[in-house]
């Protein structure tokens, strides 16, 4: 089924998103982790970055995950399902200046044995703000799902922030920083939680993976 202007399988993916979406559990530690009974797809990103806006926008919810003003806030692996068929896994937010080096360590020690060892991880939705671009923070990240051999795609957040030169310059940026990492997804998404754009696109290519359905978008 191609994607681009295939109505019924938007339709299908809005309708998966304004499924019931309960929180299940927040895991400091593997041994917290839920039974992988569903496939899962997480969300990381630099503090900041938008990604709870983000998943509030995808699941039409004002409150799914809180947002804040104050970076690094979040520390534990979020787990919501999504329909009773879709784990979405927020990933605490890294990349925050005044976070300790051992904090710092923890937060990679976790996340990196949580990428390694879940079965049902479909793909990483990487976060990155379409305002400043691929940071070194980011790089360290790409690298960790690299060698972890986890699918991961990049989405730009705050476009709305953009002017159309720079997206275009911002998104020729990260297609170039993506060479070379092999486990990046080619497609690069813009979004705006704040205008709702890019929003449908998203929900589109997590229900294929969460379905399975045979869906591409059009680039």
């Amino acid at each position: 089924m191609a994607a681009g202007g295939d109505d019924q399988a938007r339709e299908a993916a809005r309708k998966f998103f304004a499924g019931p979406c309960e929180f299940v559990k927040g895991v400091a530690a593997l041994d917290g982790l839920p039974p992988a009974d569903y496939p899962e797809i997480a969300f990381a990103g630099r503090s900041n970055v938008g990604k709870s806006s983000l998943l509030n926008a995808l699941t039409g919810r004002k409150a799914l995950a809180r947002t804040s003003n104050t970076p690094g806030r979040t520390q534990e692996i979020n787990y919501f399902l999504l329909s009773n068929a879709l784990f979405l896994v927020d990933l605490p937010g890294y990349g925050y200046a005044q976070v300790s080096k051992t904090q710092r360590a923890a937060w990679t020690e976790l996340v990196f044995a949580y990428l390694q060892g879940r079965a049902g991880l479909r793909r990483v939705m990487l976060l990155i703000d379409s305002r400043h671009g691929i940071k070194e923070s980011d790089r360290e990240v790409m690298e960790m799902l690299d060698v972890a051999a986890v699918s991961y795609q990049i989405v730009l957040t705050k476009c709305d922030k953009l002017k159309p030169a720079g997206r275009a310059e911002m998104m020729a940026s990260v297609e170039e920083a993506l060479q070379g990492h092999v486990a990046a997804h080619p497609r690069v998404m813009f979004t705006s939680a704040v205008e709702n754009e890019g929003i449908a696109d998203v929900r589109l290519e997590m229900w294929a993976l969460a379905t399975g359905a045979d869906v591409r978008l059009e680039d």
